[in-house]
């Protein structure tokens, strides 16, 4: 069977996030290619930072660049079935990437890892990846908040219902609300790059931490051994490593990383929320495809399902950061190994979730429907009750009772309110106003009080200034990665 037809197999599990929600960007950073070539990478950079730093053996020089341009000429093309077929019978996935690194490059075998242990390639590949693909996570989330941005925009003086406790509140504009989404992905984008600018690699310290190994190879010298892991931090692309460790990396890092990511979920969650509620009162609806199907059973339905969606992958991510926290806690000592097959899963399963969601929010965002006839019929249901207060200055005015004025407002509200709920009427309270002498004010003036824009306070000014101030300073700085737009497969 070719390498298609197994990928295509029927007969076993496949996950959903490689096969419906994860982008192909993100599955490559993931991917056994990815992870190898790094590990080639490490192996170099350590090879070349043996030969740089002069490492000799009775005045001979271990490595030579002919060693080092072989391990060069092949650290791209994976020799796999040697590496599985080692793996099967030595048990140890490293070792059998040694002993296949080497069977490519005969002249190098002997020097391949000298002086490292297994974490040296997989913790620091761990750290690279994970770099990677924070990177990825960021160009989408800096998109999310431009469309966001657009958005807010667009209808930052439409007045529409607010609600607290689900219930109409006084007016907001739509794009006042969009500026809450939005304020909370830049919080999660202030926690993103300061993880990410803040990740070091572990460098090569050996079994227990100790650089033991190289107190061997280098006779001792401790001002040599001082410059291996700042030497491969740089070929590596990072600033510094760790200044100490154990075997591993803390496992402390993956926490922090994971909670970015959950960070993230909680805050797509929470608009996917939003929009969801929108859509159920035909206010605002995400996007439907033309022949998109809403329900097997109700033909006329359009269902908010990707927001859905992304309400389900967000859970999921919350919940997978306690993997990496349980894991932080209780690792023993300086290593061991039950993170392993815990880290294998919760890492890398969490960065193909979030950036299923973000790739959602990309989509849902920009094709946004927003139906403003019904935000406004919604809105003068229930702008007699917001304009009561105006309404009663403007009674006493004409020359009317504060206190007198408030109590009949309240009499005359309770009635509007019972036409409304037990009755099923429309909101009658100006005409019940009007038809009390004591407001002295006549339908007409009432109605004409009606303006939504009265009430939405300084929405359109707020969204102004947060956009200026707070939203375009950020887009400006990452201007280079504006512009990504997602599709989704199902």
């Amino acid at each position: 069977m070719g390498d298609k037809e197994k990928n295509m197999s029927t007969d076993r599990y496949t996950s959903p996030l490689s096969e419906r929600y994860a982008s192909k960007e993100m599955q490559y950073i993931f991917s056994q290619d990815m992870k190898f070539r790094t590990w080639r990478r490490l192996w170099i950079a350590l090879a070349e930072t043996e030969m740089e730093l002069g490492l000799s053996e009775n005045g001979k020089p271990v490595i030579s660049q002919e060693q080092i341009d072989e391990l060069r000429a092949h650290a791209e093309d994976i020799n796999y079935e040697v590496a599985r077929e080692r793996e099967k019978l030595v048990r140890h996935d490293v070792m059998s990437h040694v002993y296949a690194y080497g069977q490519q490059c005969p002249k190098a075998a002997g020097i391949i890892h000298l002086g490292a242990t297994s974490c040296y390639v997989g913790d620091n590949t761990d750290i690279i990846v994970m770099r990677e693909a924070l990177r990825l996570v960021h160009r989408k989330l800096v998109n999310v908040i431009d469309e966001l941005a657009a958005f807010a925009g667009k209808y930052k003086s439409l007045p529409t219902l607010a609600f607290t406790h689900f219930q109409p509140a006084q007016p907001t504009t739509v794009g006042k609300r969009a500026t809450l989404w939005m304020q909370e992905f830049l919080m999660d984008l202030e926690d993103l790059e300061y993880v990410t600018g803040s990740l070091k690699l572990l460098g090569s310290k050996g079994t227990t931490g100790t650089q033991a190994s190289f107190l061997e190879l280098f006779d001792g010298d401790q001002e040599t051994i001082d410059r291996i892991d700042p030497m491969i931090a740089a070929k590596m692309g990072f600033k510094e490593c760790y200044a100490v460790s154990g075997q591993t990396y803390s496992r402390k890092v993956d926490t922090r990383v994971a909670n970015i990511l959950a960070g993230i979920a909680a805050s797509a969650h929470k608009m996917s929320n939003d929009i969801r509620l929108l859509q159920h009162l035909k206010e605002v609806e995400e996007p439907f495809e033309k022949n998109q199907i809403g329900s097997s059973a109700m033909a006329y339905k359009r269902n908010p399902m990707r927001s859905e969606r992304i309400a389900s992958l967000s859970r999921y991510v919350m919940v997978d950061a306690l993997n990496p926290a349980i894991t932080s806690a209780t690792q023993w000592f300086e290593r061991t190994l039950d993170d392993s097959a815990n880290k294998r899963l919760s890492i890398p399963e969490g960065f193909l979730a979030i950036d299923g969601i973000l790739d959602l929010c990309l989509n849902v965002v920009d094709g946004l429907v927003v139906y403003d006839k019904v935000i406004t019929k919604h809105l003068m249901a229930e702008l007699p009750f917001m304009a009561t207060e105006n309404i009663m200055m403007d009674a006493v005015k004409n020359g009317g009772n504060r206190q007198e004025l408030h109590e009949k407002i309240r009499t005359l509200s309770m009635e509007a309110g019972k036409n409304v709920k037990a009755e099923g009427k429309d909101n009658n309270l100006l005409e019940l106003i009007a038809a009390d002498p004591e407001f002295n004010l006549t339908l007409e003036q009432l109605q004409a009080a009606m303006d939504p824009s009265r009430y939405v306070g300084r929405s359109p000014i707020q969204v102004d200034n947060f956009l200026s101030s707070v939203v375009k300073p950020v887009l400006e700085a990452n201007r280079s990665e504006l512009g990504i737009k997602a599709e989704i497969n199902v």
